[in-house]
């Protein structure tokens, strides 16, 4: 699809796009060999491309594609850096792609952070020349930051700029934090391809995956150019094609609002989505639109086909007015056939997938205990430990509180807190910790997990802590989903045979856990296929610490009272570790308590300008229908 002056290609999924890329990129270096000459790559690192280098290598090992023809050029570095630091370039670039392919290690070039700076400046100017004699790019491969950042020029980068040291903007560097164990051990500057260097690249294709980069994405497509967006300049390059999933493309025209820029199949979702976009954006609520707000505001077809506004308004509103339940369970002894939730079984055995020690509470707290004192048998399931996201600090003042009790209670010294000192003593900066200091920080999320569940009266054999193997690396970068991690899952579904499960469809996580807890769930759900218990499963997925459900999406909305905000805050306070300060705040560092109120309490504000009853918060769930 060419929107504008870009080409926009929009898959299902990130890993369909990844192999498209990855396609076009051994079609480039196989017609290079062809014609006798190098095949010059500019390569991207960050996690965005991670899926490209995979397909790339299985390329090389299972269909020969060889890289001995191929000179490539990575956009950045971090200054200073050195290159055997688990959060370099040169590392990740080895770790996910050259290590595993036949390319001459001649013809590998990356940025060096190791540089005494005055050194920097000639280093740059000859990237650029060893690009030009090469005759150029064939394809730079690009992602995109949060700031609309490409390579490392941050706002501000001028159309011309070339390879040189820049200094980070404060938002790259609380993305980069889950990376570094804190934003504090960001480095500040980096050396960076500069946008004129990119856009003499022969081909520029530009990934970006999941609902976080739908915003950036958007300006970059559709916004004017301007040096405040970086990427924006791409508009300008007569060769440059974007590779989205779909979460990635939701806010472009074409995709948020269809019916404006061609003709759509109006089916029962569109419709209650262009009614809420119209509500909104007219400021009347949904009963108070007239054939006039559909006819000027683009939506004249759909009044024509659904013979007037009336028709449109009622069903669409009672539509959301059934999304609307205080019995997340399921009101016992009442017709269910308008119901979110199945009246029977009462009471229900209800199974909450929690990524994180926190998430349950965090993102459906208010449900959570809603659903305990509403009589139904609830079960939590740690999916991970969390051990990675608590500081320091915080380990050191429950050793030392330990270390005052010995000492009052004359008890021996223990070797435990003198090792504990002495392992965090020894760490460097943004290094990872060692397996006891991953132990003690995982049992601290353990035992917050257990207070939060006390809290909203579930009992303690109701907690499951899965300790999923494939988190436990003690890294950020994770293992794959193995065998182990899926029949741990599918052991606790077979074991439990919930009637309802709820699990994170959150996923903006700034590491990529909800993502994978939730392909677990779905893998493990597919295993169970053939259960009988299945069959009477409804399966609703959550947001809140990342984002919202759309009205639009929403298939079971939960209203809380003001006292119930209140307690949902009280049960992510037990979450001690995460307070204040997050360790892993992405995009958004308010605390967890704050963003969970603030969506909370939009979504009600939403309903409430849609013309529904006002509630002071509402928690909302979609309803996954793929398996029952």
């Amino acid at each position: 699809m060419k929107l504008d002056s870009l080409d926009i290609n929009v898959f299902n999924t990130a890993a369909e796009a990844s192999k498209s890329v990855a396609q076009e990129i051994a079609k480039t270096i196989r017609k290079a060999e062809e014609e006798h000459r190098k095949c010059v790559l500019g390569l991207a690192t960050g996690s965005t491309p991670k899926s490209v280098y995979a397909e790339l290598i299985r390329l090389h090992k299972e269909e020969g594609l060889s890289f001995r023809n191929v000179v490539t050029f990575n956009l950045d570095e971090y200054y200073p850096m050195s290159p055997a630091t688990l959060q370099s370039y040169h590392k990740f670039m080895y770790d996910h792609l050259f290590s595993e392919i036949d390319i001459m290690r001649e013809n590998i070039h990356i940025p060096d952070g190791t540089l005494k700076e005055d050194a920097i400046t000639s280093f740059c100017d000859a990237y650029e020349t060893q690009i030009d004699a090469l005759g150029g790019l064939d394809i730079q491969l690009l992602g995109i930051g949060r700031t609309g950042h490409i390579g490392f020029n941050e706002p501000g980068s001028q159309r011309k700029s070339k390879t040189r040291l820049i200094t980070l903007d404060r938002l790259t560097k609380i993305d980069a934090a889950s990376d570094f164990f804190g934003a504090e051990y960001v480095p500040s500057r980096a050396i960076t391809m500069g946008v004129g260097t990119i856009l003499k690249a022969k081909r520029i294709i530009l990934l970006a995956w999941g609902e976080g980069k739908a915003n950036i994405i958007q300006k970059t497509v559709e916004g004017p150019i301007t040096e405040h967006i970086p990427a924006t300049y791409l508009q300008e390059h007569p060769n440059t094609s974007v590779y989205l999933d779909a979460a990635s493309s939701s806010e472009l025209t074409p995709y948020a609002t269809p019916w404006l820029v061609r003709s759509v199949e109006w089916t029962e979702f569109l419709i209650k989505k262009a009614v809420v976009w119209l509500s909104l954006k007219t400021g009347k609520p949904i009963l108070k639109l007239t054939d006039s707000h559909y006819a000027e505001n683009g939506l004249g077809n759909l009044l024509s086909e659904k013979d007037g506004a009336y028709n449109i308004n009622i069903v669409v509103f009672n539509q959301l007015q059934k999304t609307i339940t205080g019995w997340p369970g399921g009101k016992p002894n009442e017709p269910d056939t308008y119901r979110p939730e199945r009246a029977l079984p009462m009471p229900k055995r209800s199974l909450i997938f929690s990524p994180h020690p926190d998430d349950d509470v965090i993102s459906m707290g208010g449900t959570f205990k809603r659903l305990v004192d509403q009589g139904h048998e609830v079960h939590v399931a740690y999916q991970t430990s969390g051990n990675i996201a608590v500081f320091n600090d915080y380990v050191l003042q429950l050793v030392d509180l330990f270390d005052e009790i010995n000492n009052q209670q004359h008890l021996p010294d223990s070797d435990l807190i003198s090792k504990v000192k002495s392992d965090l003593a020894k760490q460097d900066p943004g290094e990872s910790d060692s397996e006891l200091i991953r132990t003690l920080k995982g049992l601290i999320r353990k035992c917050e997990a257990r207070s939060g569940c006390r809290f909203v009266g579930i009992p303690e054999e109701n907690a499951h802590f899965l300790n999923l193997p494939f988190y436990e690396t003690g890294r950020i970068k994770k293992n794959p989903i193995s065998k182990a991690d899926l029949d741990i899952t599918v052991a606790l579904l077979r074991k439990l045979k919930p009637h309802q499960i709820f699990a994170a469809g959150d996923l903006s996580d700034p590491h990529g856990t909800h993502r994978v807890c939730l392909e677990l769930i779905v893998l493990a759900l597919e295993e169970c296929k053939n259960d009988a218990w299945l069959k009477e499963c409804y399966v609703w997925l959550y947001r809140g610490a990342w984002q919202e459900w759309p009205v639009e999406e929403i298939d079971m909305a939960v209203p809380l009272s003001p006292g119930e905000v209140f307690s949902k805050r009280k049960a992510i306070f037990k979450h001690q570790s995460q307070k204040d300060a997050p360790l892993f705040p992405g995009p958004d560092n308010r605390e967890f308590w704050q963003r969970a109120e603030d969506r909370n309490s939009n979504t009600a504000h939403l309903y409430d300008q849609l013309g529904l009853a006002e509630y002071e918060a509402i928690e909302g769930f979609k309803r996954y229908l793929s398996n029952n």
